[in-house]
């Protein structure tokens, strides 16, 4: 199943090219956008489930990078920099999301994850796509996180644990308890 998200246009796309900044020169923010702003979408779209969650996320992420403009000047740490801003917003978004659960709050549309399936998907595989979905968001987001970061984007644990703030050991934890749950719940009787 392919996960392919719509992006925004960027302001004034179709326009002219970003210019491109001079060594050591912070990039401008339509450069930044043109650069990254796919591979953001695709980071947030392996997180959330919703659409207009990612693309909420995608522009939040560029907003956040155009008050840090300044500082982006190795252009080696900026995708490091992005994931990691990425990662953040898109836990923050989670985590609403259930609290918002829990006071009965949701505004979940039926079907609103068919946008991550290919088109070409069979009913089967979006089926078992929406019960994996339905699942993880009953995870904790710490659980859900750091278990979407090794299995869905193939991080090393050394990674999910920098990524996620903790040490190798609780992500270990985080990754072997939201197995189990899954596990739990996703068994075929």
């Amino acid at each position: 199943m392919a996960i392919t998200p719509t992006l925004p246009r960027s302001p004034g796309s179709g326009t002219t090219e970003p210019r491109p900044s001079a060594p050591g020169e912070p990039p401008g923010l339509g450069q930044l956008y043109a650069e990254y702003a796919r591979f953001v979408a695709w980071f947030a779209s392996r997180l959330l489930t919703r659409q207009d969650e990612v693309e909420d996320v995608v522009q939040e992420v560029f907003l956040i990078a155009a008050r840090h403009l300044d500082s982006l000047t190795d252009p080696p740490k900026v995708r490091g920099w992005l994931k990691t801003v990425t990662l953040r917003r898109a836990s923050r978004v989670l985590r609403w999301k259930r609290v918002r659960a829990r006071f009965g709050m949701t505004n979940r549309s039926e079907g609103s994850e068919q946008w991550l399936s290919s088109p070409d998907a069979s009913p089967e595989d979006r089926a078992i796509l929406h019960e994996l979905l339905v699942t993880l968001e009953r995870l904790p987001t710490d659980l859900r996180i750091a278990w979407t970061l090794r299995n869905l984007h193939e991080e090393s644990l050394e990674n999910v644990a920098e990524l996620a703030g903790c040490s190798l050991a609780t992500a270990k934890r985080r990754i072997a308890a939201a197995e189990a749950q899954l596990r739990t719940e996703l068994r075929d009787d």
